[in-house]
């Protein structure tokens, strides 16, 4: 069940709330824990066993972690214990069959294929759970008593599917003791509805155009219609996850909790190290705090820093997908970023504002063309076209008519990518506000009773 589902829509969340602001504030965690149970059960009735078997792995862990008069040794082998059962279950389940195909290739031999479908949202809940389980043992949280409280941490449906990746210091708090009020709900409630218009109208729309040319043959592609496509699945990617991630964070605050941003407007970064703090931010933080910091960060030495760096983009891309393709993109941003640190920036700051953010969106472009295709061969093709090798004409009237069909389209993707006003905060609600909410949520909906495309990039991640 996704969020932009006429059936989320209509049927499951209106009956949540119903059912959670009609029960008693002692038993609120518990009507969330069992509601995204069945939120993640509709898609993946079995699965859910793998979910609850990490969820109450970690609370077991975390209880044996706070334990008093524990040596430090025990504390850090309980750690690794239970990072090893997360990474075992996410590897097996995502990773195994790209492991097995890799070694067939290698070694000639015949190992035959899991073929097992990937569980939804496995690389956010095992994220999240590790958190939970490091920060308890650094002492920057108490570990949780309260199975039903926990498991409404990890199992907790607004960010269950595609995050943002909820640490849970963020939110401790919040499990125990928050306040909904009108004021949370009215700003949930237009976070949401402007997360759906984002995935609905405008990710959904591009990702058509998107569709239309990566299927076309590379070889036979101008340069213009290889850039106007690639730029088509930049906007699709950005609108349809952040949008997603709007809808998460205005589904919280529905329900009482605030969680942190996860996009800032990545497409007016001037440098690619900005562009990774405003892209997937919770994902950048995560291995920021729990794999880059402990490695040594940039504490000791440029070659350390050098190597840290490359593992933590290794393993960022690696966790996008069990491809190659996932791991070239990771390494590119990867050295880039090293470039960057080592004398790019000092260079770019020196470059006027547009010289910037051009460098930026080239290389973020790029970037988008290993992202999309996982055949090394389709790569190649593409960004051979990109850059007119394959002896097309720069245009042709497939481009012109792309180009004229989708203009307005386009216009509105750059307002909205581009735009500094942060849509969703304003402090009053006018009527004018309210009609305007109003008018995005019936053109989503008209949109959803109608299309037949309403794919999202991040389901399966």
């Amino acid at each position: 069940m996704v969020f932009s589902s006429l059936l989320f829509l209509f049927l499951f969340l209106p009956a949540v709330l119903a059912l959670y602001y009609c029960s008693p504030k002692m038993i609120r965690n518990l009507i969330l824990f069992l509601t995204s149970l069945i939120f993640y059960a509709w898609g993946e009735p079995v699965y859910i066993i793998i979910m609850l078997v990490s969820t109450f792995t970690d609370y077991s862990f975390g209880l044996l972690l706070d334990r008093p008069n524990l040596s430090s040794m025990k504390r850090k082998w309980i750690v690794a214990l239970s990072i090893i059962v997360n990474l075992t279950l996410l590897s097996y389940f995502k990773y195994a069959d790209f492991l097995i195909q890799n070694v067939n290739a290698l070694l000639g031999t015949n190992i035959p294929l899991t073929e097992l479908p990937l569980p939804i949202g496995i690389s956010f809940y095992t994220f999240q759970s590790m958190s939970y389980i490091i920060d308890v043992y650094r002492g920057t949280a108490k570990a949780q008593r309260n199975w039903i409280d926990f498991g409404t941490f990890v199992a907790l449906f607004p960010q269950l599917v595609a995050g943002p990746i909820v640490k849970y210091s963020t939110i401790a708090e919040q499990l125990h003791k928050r306040s909904e009020n009108i004021e949370m709900f009215a700003e949930g409630i237009r976070r949401f509805i402007i997360g759906l218009a984002k995935k609905v109208l405008l990710a959904n729309n591009i990702g058509l155009l998107w569709h239309a040319i990566s299927q076309s043959n590379a070889d036979a592609m101008p340069a213009l219609t290889a850039w106007l496509g690639i730029i088509a699945f930049a906007f699709q990617i950005y609108f349809d996850f952040s949008g997603y991630s709007d809808m998460a964070i205005g589904l919280g605050l529905m329900f009482g909790f605030r969680f942190n941003e996860n996009f800032n407007k990545p497409y007016i970064a001037q440098s690619i190290t900005d562009f990774w703090r405003r892209w997937h931010i919770s994902l950048s933080s995560w291995f920021r705090e729990y794999v880059y910091i402990p490695l040594g960060g940039n504490r000791r030495g440029l070659a350390i820093q050098t190597r840290n760096i490359l593992i933590v983009w290794m393993l960022t891309g690696f966790w996008h997908g069990a491809s190659w393709n996932f791991i070239l993109w990771g390494l590119y941003f990867g050295v880039i970023l090293i470039f960057e640190k080592w004398w790019g920036l000092s260079l770019l700051l020196r470059a006027p504002r547009w010289i910037r953010h051009l460098y930026a969106i080239i290389l973020i472009l790029i970037g988008w063309v290993l992202f999309a295709f996982d055949q090394p061969h389709l790569i190649v093709d593409y960004l051979r076209a990109m850059a007119g090798f394959n002896h097309q004409a720069l245009w042709n009237n497939d481009t012109l008519y792309l180009f004229y069909t989708n203009a307005v389209l386009f216009l509105v993707l750059v307002i909205a990518s581009l735009s500094q006003k942060q849509w969703a905060r304003e402090n009053e609600m006018s009527l004018l506000h309210v009609v305007w909410y109003g008018f995005l949520f019936f053109l989503s909906i008209a949109y959803l009773v109608d299309a037949t495309f309403n794919p999202f990039l991040y389901f399966r991640f």
